[in-house]
């Protein structure tokens, strides 16, 4: 608790200057409830101030404060949301839960104060309107349609049930994604048999081993996270292990497996679909996916099933060819009498080394952790001439955990990021980029936007450096472009800089645009150097993964399409109290777009936290949207060379600095010249024929 003697650090850091970071060493889950107490009363308190203070309000007397009253407890609650998914804990976990919802109901309550709405519109028919400027316009629009999204013009009684549901759905989702959390940890494979270990690499039993000894265990222990669940199930010889680790898998936090009923998100699927739909029916809109486009590039439905239903119809047959020939190369090299689930990684990879003479782990030696992050950083000054350094003696949440600022070239501070790379216990599977503060200016002071780069790889074992796959060199690319759009933004107001106010479906052009540069000859021979020697990927290595680099791409295709038509599906026509189960709309989707059919006790859905948890709710699209927008954006550094620096500005300043100021697709018409193009992405996933 607060005492004279013990500041809450939380408030510190809600009311510290515009270079403060977190002090996650002092953070406690005691911490979380008083600092919500004090915020949101005071929050509260200044808003009736404001609205009672002038019948004429302005940006300045309105707008500003609204925009310090977010940001004050944006500070606080951001870094107790960030621990809650890196350091997990059971008091942490209890402080954020009781959190969740009082946040929520806070963004309601502001979303719907018919007061602060008519308050915005008259701000909007000023005659001083026209003279903000473009960031600010664009602020108050998007608080104009927030309004109406939150409820604003509702009756009394419809505001208070949709209120309801804004409470509930951030419960639920929350505890979603704990589940998963739960369930991915709760499974573990320990063997000491030598014969059980056969297939697997040098770098996955070493990784097993050192998980093994850290626990006291003998042998070598594999779990679910993605470094050791990607490995076994890629090179362990054993398909009845293989099996017994797929089944634990893909049966997480569902009614099948070997913790079935445990952490089972079944109920809360059917009940996060329900409350949704509710809430969209209440405002007037056919489903919740009519109601999730409103902040989006897409305008309808229709248009983003039929650009998936369009995209399927030129990746299937590709597929479909993938399969056969993995098929037949399974029977005729392995003598496999049919391919089950959980054999697809393992045959894929002997048929990539077969055709390509290539396979992922050799690749391993190349991508020694430090060469992949100080070339990445390198990447970065060519194409716009940043410089990236690491900044010493600031307090992160872990040991491994690493920050970096990047300056201009004038020496200017544009950003600052907080680097966690490698998986370990009670921390959220997956990569993402977060922001921890984000650029605006007060007086004559910008405040430096932070991002947190958060991935789950293969820590350093036995001595070596980390050594990442060339997959996970994509991943930390990718997550990099995002970090990058957040932090490299000129853009003064929080609500729309960095990543802000920029629609979901092109938040992903940044991320997929930098992975890139991981294919070509001239960016990895920055990121690649064996950790032994420092040689270059010698060009003969090279030849084979740009030969394998779309190898199976057709499958890889419909599997992403698989997972946006049915989030798309669920959120536009599913009836959760209709006959028809999740399941069976997952089911039909596999009719028409999947070629790999799982058995029937599969329950991705359970663990999909993208839509149920990650705010992808009908926006899972948004991947193959933006791949077309990058692939296209990149076609101009193959026009006119990868490190051209004319082109790098150009995607610096029309993309990457614009935050959430102007449409997507102004700038990138800005960019390119023109509308984008599909035929960059067929091209590049080796579908163009």
């Amino acid at each position: 608790m607060e005492t004279a003697n013990a500041p809450n650090p939380l408030l510190d850091f809600a009311a510290g200057s515009a270079s403060s970071l977190p002090p996650f060493g002092a953070i406690r889950p005691e911490h979380v409830a008083p600092a919500l107490d004090r915020i949101l009363t005071e929050n509260r308190s200044e808003r009736e101030r404001l609205l009672a203070a002038t019948a004429s309000h302005s940006w300045d007397n309105l707008v500003d404060p609204m925009e310090d009253m977010q940001e004050r407890l944006h500070r606080a609650w951001s870094p107790v949301a960030h621990l809650n998914a890196v350091m997990n804990s059971e008091p942490l976990r209890a402080a954020y839960n009781a959190g969740v919802p009082r946040v929520a109901d806070y963004s309601t309550e502001l979303g719907q104060d018919e007061r602060l709405y008519v308050a915005y519109k008259a701000i909007a028919q000023r005659p001083d309107y026209a003279a903000l400027s473009a960031a600010q316009q664009r602020i108050i629009q998007n608080a104009l349609r927030d309004f109406r999204l939150a409820g604003a013009e509702l009756a009394p009684e419809d505001k208070q049930r949709f209120r309801e549901i804004q409470n509930e759905l951030s419960t639920l989702t929350s505890r979603f994604s704990q589940n998963v959390l739960d369930a991915t940890q709760a499974w573990e494979l320990v063997l000491t048999d030598p014969k059980d270990l056969a297939g697997l690499p040098p770098s996955a039993l070493a990784m097993a081993k050192q998980a093994a000894e850290r626990e006291g265990k003998p042998g070598y222990k594999f779990g679910l996270e993605g470094p050791f669940y990607i490995a076994f199930m890629t090179y362990a010889d054993n398909p009845e292990l293989r099996r017994r680790m797929y089944e634990a898998y893909v049966t997480r936090a569902s009614d099948r497996g070997p913790n079935a009923g445990r952490w089972d998100n079944t109920e809360l699927i059917t009940r996060i679909l329900k409350l949704r739909r509710e809430a969209a029916a209440l405002l007037g809109f056919k489903n919740y996916a009519e109601y999730a486009l409103q902040t989006r590039m897409a305008k309808s439905v229709p248009q983003v099933l039929d650009f998936l239903s369009g995209l399927a119809a030129k990746a299937r047959p590709a597929a479909v060819r993938d399969l056969e020939e993995l098929k037949a190369y399974a029977r005729e090299e392995h003598g496999a009498a049919s391919l089950e689930a959980w054999d697809v990684a393992y045959y894929s990879e002997k048929l990539r080394v077969h055709r390509y003479a290539f396979s992922e782990e050799e690749l391993r030696p190349y991508f020694p952790e430090n060469r992949v992050l100080s070339g990445m950083f390198e990447v970065v000054q060519r194409l716009y001439g940043m410089t990236i350094q690491p900044v010493k003696k600031v307090e992160t949440w872990h040991p491994d955990v690493r920050f970096y600022e990047i300056r201009d070239e004038s020496g200017e501070v544009r950003g600052r990021f907080y680097v966690d790379l490698y998986a370990r216990p009670n921390k959220r599977g997956g990569a993402w980029m977060d922001d921890c503060l984000s650029r605006r200016r007060r007086g004559p002071e910008a405040q430096i936007p932070v991002a947190y780069l958060v991935c789950n790889f293969s820590p350093p074992i036995g001595g070596q450096p980390a050594l990442f796959t060339h997959d996970e060199v994509n991943t930390l690319f990718h997550e990099f472009g995002h970090g990058l759009h957040h932090m490299l933004t000129k853009v003064d107001y929080a609500g729309v800089s960095g990543i802000n106010g920029v629609a979901w479906d092109a938040v992903e052009l940044p991320s997929q645009f930098m992975e890139n540069w991981c294919w070509e000859r001239p960016a990895l021979d920055i990121i690649s150097g064996h950790y032994q020697t420092g040689e270059h990927l010698p060009e003969a290595l090279l030849q084979k993964m740009r030969a394998a680099k779309n190898f199976q791409s057709g499958m890889q295709f419909v599997r992403q399409l698989e997972f946006a038509l049915f989030d798309m599906r669920l959120h536009a026509d599913f009836d959760p109290d209709g006959k028809q189960s999740v399941q069976q709309v997952l089911d039909q989707v596999r009719g028409e777009v999947a070629v790999i059919v799982p058995p029937a006790f599969n329950r991705f859905q359970n663990s999909f936290s993208h839509i149920f948890a990650g705010g992808y709710a009908a926006g899972y699209y948004s991947y193959k949207w933006a791949e077309v927008l990058s692939a296209d954006a990149f076609s101009k550094f193959e026009e006119n060379g990868v490190f051209d620096r004319h082109t790098g500005r150009e995607f610096l300043h029309n993309i990457l600095e614009q935050g959430g100021v102007h449409e997507p697709m102004e700038l990138f018409v800005r960019f390119r010249g023109r509308a984008p193009s599909i035929e960059p992405l067929l091209r590049h996933s080796g579908l163009a024929a």
